[in-house]
């Protein structure tokens, strides 16, 4: 059972060579040299693919969570899945952690390595191990095992471990934080990598029905992870038209995959889940992007659902016509006023911005951790049109110096983005919690930002209150609790300057 050689097209004295450079080497020490060395260890093929599926630019690499933590949540929630990593303890307790904090409730496995196990190819032993025991059919469907950075690094082949075990499906991927730009990207890795295999078992013979049954309409599959009373509104939107809605993607289980490439078109509601979109385009998919928010938002989106499903212009129109005079109505009804900037990293970014625009807020300026592809060119193309400055991974300098520059009288963003505005005496809201997981599409949508939107914007005055009351504690050698005010000494520094100045000088001096 376990007499498969680790093998990869090199001698094991390459495979050695290779890792050997990792044996002192932590996930901390350095995107250059970890890619360097899973180059040299045989993954150049997998970091070309993810730096072609997930360009950078105009920034390295923006400032978010480790990106693993996406591809583990996909697992995490979905049913008879079983999960394993492999990296650094440090690496596996902080993702764990995370994980059970956003309510995962499931056992994590973690095989663990090191110096000795890394170099000489055991630990691709030990999880080939682990596999086989934990491939129990009564228990999983599938198994996922994510090499982190260290394990890619050192090419830890998990592409050599067996496609299946006793009818459990086993996946392996890698997702390295020097390969990996977002958590949110990660979790396209995982989708498509299982609509891959799941397409392969399509095209082997019959698969799985839908838990709930196969719907008599042509169904839109859903592209991208959304609150969950989304695809509920979708589905209404969708009914005048004579279609319904399939499964969302990344899904709850395996047999979801199945339904998810039995359908009409593909809507990339989240536009950088490149790799998903290439396995339904191979397998003859069309793909629409955007989103149904808004007036604008919608009446395209659903023109341009309806034309990739083969629809009659009459049924369109009648969907419009539908809808449209109710979201117009919620948008009137329910106005925001103010300046805004957003920011965030979990790609629905533009939407918000799209919803806020429309909604009656000046909104200057949009950041995104994700990056620039021709899905989200409805909504750049929108968005710019109406002066919105678009930054495709943004990085944290950028997103504060937005706040800086335009002064608006709510932020949107990121925790330290949010901090940083409230240091300023700018209400703000934190992206992911307080605006992304809140009804974005149809009439539920277009009135379900401006309470919380509104209730911010009118906390300036308590926030300039506490800040004159609170004016000058807490900051600079201020800062802590002292049982006497403590006295700067500007001196201190001038002295140690002047010394670290006639060392240079010296140095300088001796170099002549």
């Amino acid at each position: 059972m376990n007499d498969k050689p680790m093998t990869d097209g090199k001698t094991s004295a390459e495979n050695t060579s290779a890792t050997s450079a990792l044996a002192g080497l932590s996930c901390h020490g350095g995107k250059e040299e970890l890619q360097k060395a899973a180059a040299a260890a045989g993954k150049s093929e997998i970091l070309n693919r993810y730096a072609e599926d997930y360009p950078l630019g105009p920034h390295d690499q923006p400032q978010s969570m480790c990106p693993a933590f996406g591809s583990l949540r996909v697992g995490l929630r979905m049913r008879r899945t079983a999960t394993i990593l492999s990296g650094s303890a440090c690496c596996v307790y902080g993702l764990t952690f995370t994980s059970h904090f956003y309510g995962a409730r499931r056992s994590v496995g973690y095989v663990p390595f090191n110096s000795e196990t890394l170099v000489t190819g055991k630990l691709f032993e030990d999880i080939r191990d682990a596999v086989f025991k934990l491939a129990d059919p009564e228990h999983y469907d599938t198994i996922v095992i994510t090499n982190l950075c260290v394990p890619t690094a050192s090419g830890v082949p998990l592409q050599l471990l067996p496609k299946e075990i006793n009818g459990v499906r086993i996946i392996g991927i890698d997702v390295p934080g020097f390969g990996v730009p977002t958590h949110a990207e990660a979790k396209d890795i995982l989708s498509g990598a299982m609509l891959k295999y799941a397409a392969n078992e399509i095209r082997q013979g019959p698969v799985a029905a839908p838990r709930a049954g196969k719907t008599k309409l042509p169904t839109i599959t859903l592209l991208g992870e959304m609150f969950p009373a989304d695809p509920v509104v979708i589905g209404r939107l969708l009914e005048p038209m004579g279609l319904a809605v399939g499964p969302v993607v990344p899904v709850r289980e395996w047999r979801e995959l199945f339904a998810a490439f039995d359908c009409a078109a593909v809507a990339a509601i989240h536009p950088f889940y490149t790799a998903s979109i290439r396995e339904f385009e191979s397998a003859g998919r069309k793909v629409v992007g955007s989103a149904p928010v808004g007036h604008d938002g919608t009446a395209e989106w659903l023109s341009a659902i309806g034309q990739a499903a083969g629809v009659s212009a009459e049924k369109i129109a009648a969907a419009q016509n539908a809808i449209l005079p109710a979201i117009r109505g919620a948008l009137s009804a329910k106005p925001i006023k103010g300046r805004i900037t957003v920011s965030g990293y979990e790609g629905s970014e533009l939407l918000v911005a799209r919803l806020l625009v429309e909604s009656g807020a000046d909104v200057p300026y949009v950041g995104t951790a994700c990056p620039k592809t021709q899905w989200s060119d409805a909504d750049r193309h929108w968005l710019e049109s109406r002066g919105v400055a678009i930054n495709y991974r943004a990085s944290l300098e950028d997103d504060v110096a937005a706040v800086l520059h335009f002064k608006p009288d709510l932020a949107i963003g990121t925790t330290p983005v949010v901090q940083k505005a409230k240091e300023l005496s700018i209400p703000s809201l934190y992206f992911t919690n307080l605006i992304s997981a809140r009804p974005l599409m149809g009439p539920a949508g277009a009135g379900s930002l401006a309470e919380v939107i509104n209730s911010a914007i009118g906390n300036k005055a308590r926030f300039d209150k506490m800040s004159e009351f609170f004016d000058g504690v807490g900051r600079g050698p201020n800062a802590g609790v002292w049982e006497d005010v403590p006295r700067d000494h500007p001196e201190f520094r001038a002295k140690y300057q002047a010394m670290l100045a006639a060392r240079a000088k010296a140095e300088e001096s001796t170099a002549t």
